[in-house]
């Protein structure tokens, strides 16, 4: 069996888990570079029977798996992945499986961006690698309030921080009951007063038909001036051209962004020009421990399914 492991960004598969286990079973390739696009994928990939795909750095749409007759085993890292079209890889014999995950990586790196931006660090940093100093004060999170776009497993692991800051925890989401929230620690409010009243507005949502583009033009400017946004969700949750106007024209203070419509952000896009911006390349999930655990089990995926006793196969 051929394998291909896609978009290993820091080449670190082969590091981070033990991939002897399919020797003389597999030959394996890495690829550390986006694919570059449907046609150059369908060409790059033709010729191998395994894919371990990166979340939705590469999607698996119907018309790029039935380019390729050879596949037979699609692992996504994680146990969801919008990107991949199962109908059509279960239609085409293909079998697709999940990995697990630890820790709560994407939940930290919110909090991060929220201390970052309240405290203005990489302002700070700016002044003091240009061989300057303070420029200007930050804020205390204590007594802010903290809006949650969602309150599943993510959004509440970064609620508990928001009452460890004695911070006011507000939450919304199309399913969220008074319970839900009051079991985080929070209160619910309906969608206009979460965007009203919130200091740092974190967004925790799953990306589908209903929460595409929820965070628009009419939402945004309902926010403080003084309020900051954070995303480390999906790109396509937030009409980012509405939030690049609000960002221009200052209608919020600022905002902290991990994730994007287009991935990798391209090199000369307008997030990349503003000073009240904090970007990170789409790292929410992004750490040493959980990439360990998702490669070891997409091992375990593959050697199963070799063996003919399939796991974590998703539907």
């Amino acid at each position: 069996m051929r394998i291909a492991i896609l978009d290993d960004y820091f080449d670190a598969a082969r590091h981070l888990a033990d991939w002897g286990q399919l020797a003389g079973r597999a030959d394996i390739q890495v690829f550390t570079e986006p694919l570059g696009g449907e046609e150059k994928a369908a060409k790059k990939l033709a010729d191998f029977e395994i894919i371990v795909g990166m979340r939705e750095r590469t999607p698996f749409p119907a018309t790029l798996i039935r380019r390729l007759p050879k596949l037979k085993l699609l692992i996504t890292t994680g146990m969801r992945n919008l990107s991949f079209d199962m109908g059509a890889a279960h239609s085409q014999g293909v079998m697709v499986c999940g990995t697990g995950g630890v820790g709560n990586p994407t939940s930290e790196l919110a909090v991060g961006m929220m201390i970052a931006l309240m405290r203005d660090i990489h302002g700070q940093f700016g002044s003091m690698r240009q061989g300057g100093w303070q420029t200007r004060p930050g804020y205390d999170l204590a007594g802010k309030t903290l809006g949650l776009l969602g309150l599943g497993r993510v959004g509440s692991a970064v609620a508990a921080v928001g009452n460890a800051f004695n911070m006011k925890v507000i939450a919304w989401s199309q399913n969220l009951t008074e319970q839900r929230a009051a079991e985080c620690r929070a209160r619910r409010v309906e969608k206009d007063e979460l965007f009203r009243q919130s200091d740092v507005l974190s967004i925790h949502l799953i990306l589908s038909g209903r929460t595409r583009g929820i965070v628009g033009a009419r939402e945004l400017n309902m926010m403080k001036t003084t309020a900051y946004l954070v995303n480390t969700s999906r790109g396509e949750i937030v009409d980012e051209a509405a939030l690049l106007k609000v960002l221009q024209e200052k209608r919020i203070a600022g905002a902290a962004i991990d994730v994007y419509g287009v991935e990798p952000l391209p090199a000369d896009h307008a997030f990349r020009k503003l000073d009240n911006v904090l970007l990170t390349p789409h790292i929410g999930y992004v750490s040493a421990e959980n990439l360990a655990k998702m490669y070891r089990d997409a091992i375990e995926d593959i050697v199963a399914f070799l063996d003919g006793k399939p796991v974590r196969a998703l539907k």
